[in-house]
């Protein structure tokens, strides 16, 4: 199931007069371009919000392991949204002593590799 879909749009003719007389062009797209790239970045998007789940885990507090844990389970893998289905989530989120904002924290430790890993993905 693809959360994204890149649409080309239809062909164009441009016309544009000049001293030198009158010129045509015709833009065209490739009608298998935009299948092929939304797939990709399907692709590339399910490679992302698997690796934020994963490297979020040593970052986010733990005491039984369900917080953890409600991040796989409350997230659909491609949509782009990472979301942690406990009750009690978005209060150890921002008010938590050591460990608040673990999101942002992988974040700034991991975002160039997460990249360098989609970038790699065809």
């Amino acid at each position: 199931m693809s959360y994204f879909e890149i649409k080309t749009p239809r062909g164009t003719v441009f016309t544009v007069n000049g001293k030198g007389g009158k010129v045509t062009a015709e833009i065209e797209w490739n009608p298998g371009f935009g299948p092929s790239e939304s797939s990709k970045f399907d692709r590339k998007q399910r490679f992302v919000d698997q690796e934020c789940i994963r490297r979020m885990a040593p970052e986010t507090p733990r005491r039984t392991g369900v917080l953890i844990k409600s991040a796989t389970l409350g997230t659909v893998i491609g949509s782009g949204e990472i979301n942690q289905i406990t009750p009690y989530a978005r209060r150890q989120y921002y008010e938590h002593k050591e460990k608040s904002r673990w999101f942002e924290r992988m974040k700034n430790r991991h975002k160039d590799s997460i990249l360098k890993g989609a970038e790699k993905i065809e």
